[in-house]
């Protein structure tokens, strides 16, 4: 018996077949919603900033420490967390999500 390589194909999904997963996964998510990690919320500030401005560019903390160029993921997490981080890290990681960070006196 010869082992031939089955050939994968694929094809375009026509609009009726879309439409028909998006409602398989809509129903399938009401039924079984995906569970949240964890984590906890961000601190309010520059933690919850970063974590939006990750988030609604749909960045990992993988890819936004290779975007600021900061070896370490953890240290991304750790910026979210509101935990004390190099100040060069924090300015990286801004830089690398178009976001500024600025000095304003308090208002006592």
């Amino acid at each position: 018996m010869s082992k031939s390589k089955l050939k994968h194909v694929n094809r375009m999904l026509t609009d009726e077949e879309r439409a028909r997963h998006a409602e398989i996964i809509a129903a399938a998510l009401k039924d079984i919603p995906p569970k949240r990690a964890g984590r906890k919320p961000s601190p309010p500030g520059i933690p919850t900033k970063i974590r939006q401005a990750r988030e609604a560019r749909g960045l990992t903390w993988y890819a936004l420490a290779k975007a600021a160029g900061i070896p370490n993921q953890a240290t991304i997490r750790d910026i979210e967390q509101g935990k004390d981080v190099k100040f060069s890290n924090l300015q990286a990681v801004a830089d690398a999500l178009g976001l500024e960070l600025e000095l304003v006196e308090r208002v006592a």
